[in-house]
Order: C-alpha cells, then sequence, then structure tokens
C-alpha cells in the first residue's frame, strides 16, 4: 500500500478510499477513480496496437512504471447475449487492425501437429485403462457410469481429430505465409466492458500469434453459455478464417479434457455432465462445415 500511496502521490492524485478487488486496487481520488495494478503487460504490443489505431482499452497514465495507474471503466447493464457479440465484432477489428504475414518456421507447425498427435494418444490410452479400471468394480458409481455409459462420444471426439490434424498438417506443408495477429490471448465476458465505446481488459498474456487461438479460449470458458454458430459466424462476417485455420480451431475444441476422479461424486458427474454436453455442443457447432461425412 506504501508504494501504491508514493505512485499516487507523484502523479498527484489524493486518495480517500481503496477498494481491493482481486489483482487490482481500486482508488477513489479527488480526479476520480482509478485502477491501480502491477505492470504486467508487453510495451511493445500496446505500441503495436497503437500504431493500427486500435485504442479500444482503458488508458493507462504511466506505463513505464512497476504499478500502472489505469482509468476505470464503467460497464453498463445489458443482456449477455448481446455482449457477447460486441465482443466478438471488437475482436475481429483487433485481428484485422493487426493481421501480417510471416515467413512460415516449419518447425512451429510441426510442434502444433505433435504436441496434438501426443495429447489425442495418451488421452486415448487414458480413457481405454479408465475404463477397464471401472469395468471391475462391481458397482459403479453414478460419475463412473455416466462416464462409461457416453465414453463413445470421447472415444468418436479424439477419432475425428485424429484425422483432421493429419489433413491439417497436409494443408499447411503448401503453405508459405502464415498468417498473425495480436491475440488478447485471455478473452473472457468478464474483461469487456462497455458504455459510450467498447473496452478490453487483462491484456497481460497479449502476444503475436494465429488468430483462433482468441476464439478457442472464448469458446473453452463460454461454449456452453452461449450460441457459438451465431458468434463464430458473426466473427467470420468481418473475419473470414482459413481453411487451415479453422481445420485447427475446430480440433483444438473437439479435443475432449482428461477427467480425472479427485472429486466427490456430485461435483464428479457434474463435471463429466458438462463435458459431454460441451462435446455435443461441439459436435453440433462443426458438422455443418462438413458436407461428405458428418461428426
Amino acid at each position: 500500500m506504501k508504494q501504491i500511496n508514493e505512485i499516487l502521490k507523484k502523479h498527484q492524485l489524493k486518495p480517500h478510499r481503496y477498494l481491493n478487488n482481486g489483482k487490482v486496487t481500486i482508488v477513489d481520488t479527488e480526479m476520480g477513480r482509478f485502477v491501480i495494478k502491477k505492470n504486467n503487460k508487453d510495451k511493445k504490443i500496446f505500441d503495436y496496437l497503437k500504431s493500427r489505431s486500435f485504442n479500444y482499452y482503458p488508458k493507462s497514465l504511466n506505463e513505464d512504471e512497476e504499478y500502472e495507474i489505469i482509468e476505470y471503466i464503467e460497464d453498463i447493464d445489458y443482456p449477455n447475449e448481446q455482449k457477447m457479440l460486441d465482443l466478438i465484432n471488437l475482436i475481429s477489428l483487433l485481428h484485422n487492425k493487426t493481421t501480417h504475414y510471416k515467413e512460415i518456421d516449419f518447425d512451429d507447425y510441426k510442434q502444433i501437429y505433435e504436441d496434438i498427435k501426443n495429447n489425442i494418444d495418451y488421452l486415448n490410452s487414458y480413457y481405454n485403462d479408465l475404463i477397464t479400471l471401472i469395468g471391475t468394480h462391481v458397482y459403479m458409481s453414478p460419475s463412473e457410469y455416466l462416464l462409461a455409459r457416453n465414453i463413445t462420444r470421447i472415444f468418436n471426439a479424439l477419432n475425428f481429430c485424429n484425422q483432421e490434424i493429419d489433413n491439417w498438417y497436409e494443408l499447411v506443408k503448401e503453405k508459405t505465409k502464415q498468417r498473425v495477429v495480436v491475440l488478447h490471448n485471455n478473452l473472457d465476458l468478464s474483461h469487456f466492458f462497455k458504455n459510450e465505446n467498447s473496452y478490453l481488459i487483462s491484456w497481460d498474456k497479449a502476444k503475436i500469434g494465429i488468430p483462433i487461438f482468441d476464439i478457442y479460449i472464448l469458446y473453452k470458458r463460454h461454449g456452453l453459455e452461449y450460441n457459438f454458430e451465431d458468434i463464430l459466424k458473426h466473427y467470420e462476417q468481418s473475419y473470414p478464417l482459413q481453411k487451415d485455420e479453422r481445420k485447427l480451431l475446430f480440433i483444438l475444441i473437439a479435443l475432449p479434457p482428461k477427467l480425472e476422479f479427485d472429486k466427490n461424486i456430485y461435483q464428479m458427474t457434474k463435471e463429466i455432465s458438462q463435458t459431454y454436453d460441451l462435446l455435443y455442443k461441439t459436435e453440433n457447432l462443426i458438422s455443418p462445415y462438413y458436407t461428405e461425412q458428418r461428426i
């Protein structure tokens, strides 16, 4: 707190109330309300955003100090479904404004391919062993029964991913340039604010990368809550994905998680049920993009 007071004093801000909110401190001063947080953002990323006239983030009074003083954004209350569409519109704008192409380092693609293939092999082995173990139980718990009864959905998803990652690898072998953008890399509906303007906060993980990773993170966090068929179409109206990008996105969102029986029966049953619900939603999202076979 002493360090924060010294920073405020340096910028001639007189605090009269503090509110701790997780990793940030909200401070009321005579000049208005500000957020104080440890400065972990990449300055080069923000210099690049400024050069591309993308300024949809809270303004900072002191970008170069250890603790940053940021303007406080008052969020208006409106339906989350509309907020999600506004968020995806802003992400498509971010990607449009920061798109550039770089020479392909094929080792990057090879690493993605090998990581996903290894993950698929591991999950196949893990779930085969798990189902074998559950089959030895005289009485299954509700969570074990739920997993076992629907296990083909997990194996079908793994088979789809295994086939598609090979198809993706063949596609990228023909590329000479890679399309990259500034990724927010921490997308969550709680990181989007809107009043007369739109704002994204929590840029600490921002980096340059393939555009689909922002959509992937958003889907993993909110896939069960919102209609991503509309959200993805909304995004692609402004920023169409390339064939290999879309294929990689579908592989990533279709990969099932590793379900570990490390919680009580109620929590495990809920987690397994949500996993199957998301796998089902993912099938419905992906299926229309495949004309010759259903997933």
